[in-house]
């Protein structure tokens, strides 16, 4: 017998109180990346099927390849957001520059600003491991009425009204928080509609997963080769397991779930780190923290951070919360 589980709609309208500003436009916003998803979603479960999958040729603005459906999903996500006239400005991954929503569209009087990576974990999209897209939302600082500025999102993370995760696996689910807790949506693919499967996610203090990408040993930092040692030592709970999937929202989602830390530090081929601040640590950032668990660069707060660029690389270390701490004090030693 199936259980009886309250919809994402519902659950959006339940708690709108909760929301800061609370118009209905952020609702909106919610529902309005709820529908880009699901025609997403549509698109990754056809790859195999139809010619979606693979390279374009070209390069995204951080010099990576661009696949097709990272096109795709980038398209879909500015289509609907501007269609439905809620957002003033979208700044994506995969855009050289922010895009500012022009006034015919009712773009200069809206609130927010949406940040995304459409396609996380795209070039495995033609192997079946699970992608997702993350997002992140602010209001802006510029005046309203106004175009948005390159101000309204270099803001830190700890300003963010929402953010939130959809991935794409072996169900679809839409993970997000408001700042009240996070809670996990899942799709009923033959309705179209999200459930509230995970309500009040929250992630262990401590956890026996490390995620990193071992094949990197050599050019880590010797504080992470320390933590990797910890982890692999043969004393108390540990030895850890090792569990790398190679898509960022996969793994999280997993330690999120089970308990664990996901780290992709800095090394001598990535100085800055490989993750984007804006688009990567500081959602994922916020919904860790809400999920009771820590986000963190190996030195300071993930949402502390005071963005400089569009496309600024940073460190990250994430999980729970005690896995973290641990990780700091070798990176500190």
């Amino acid at each position: 017998m199936e259980q009886s589980f309250q919809t994402l709609g519902e659950f959006i309208i339940d708690n709108q109180s909760d929301f800061q500003y609370s118009t209905g436009e952020l609702s909106r916003l919610i529902n309005s990346i709820r529908l880009a998803a699901k025609t997403v979603n549509y698109q990754v479960n056809k790859a195999g099927l139809v010619d979606i999958t693979g390279s374009i040729g070209s390069s995204n603005t951080s010099g990576e390849d661009q696949q097709k459906l990272d096109v795709y999903a980038n398209d879909v996500f500015i289509k609907t957001l501007i269609d439905r006239q809620i957002v003033c400005g979208i700044a994506s991954e995969e855009n050289d520059d922010f895009i500012c929503v022009n006034s015919s569209d009712g773009g200069y009087n809206n609130k927010y600003v949406v940040l995304m990576d459409p396609l996380d974990g795209s070039s495995n999209i033609d192997v079946n491991v699970s992608v997702g897209t993350i997002f992140s939302i602010y209001r802006r600082v510029s005046p309203p009425g106004t175009p948005v500025v390159l101000e309204d999102f270099l803001q830190p993370g700890n300003q963010q009204v929402a953010a939130g995760y959809i991935i794409y696996g072996t169900s679809t689910m839409l993970v997000y928080t408001t700042g009240h807790g996070v809670n996990g949506f899942t799709l009923n693919p033959a309705i179209g509609t999200y459930y509230l499967s995970h309500p009040q996610m929250t992630i262990s203090e401590d956890g026996r997963i490390y995620s990193i990408n071992e094949g990197n040993y050599v050019h880590f930092p010797i504080g992470v080769k320390k933590y990797l040692k910890f982890c692999q030592e043969e004393k108390d709970d540990r030895p850890y397991t090792s569990r790398y999937i190679g898509s960022l929202v996969s793994d999280v989602h997993r330690n999120i779930i089970k308990g664990g830390i996901y780290i992709y530090p800095t090394s001598s081929k990535a100085p800055n780190g490989k993750l984007r601040l804006l688009y990567e640590c500081n959602p994922i950032a916020m919904i860790m923290e809400q999920a009771n668990g820590k986000a963190s660069d190996g030195y300071q707060r993930i949402l502390d951070i005071v963005p400089t660029e569009l496309h600024q690389r940073a460190p990250f270390f994430c999980g729970s919360s005690n896995m973290v701490r641990k990780a700091e004090e070798f990176m500190s030693s």
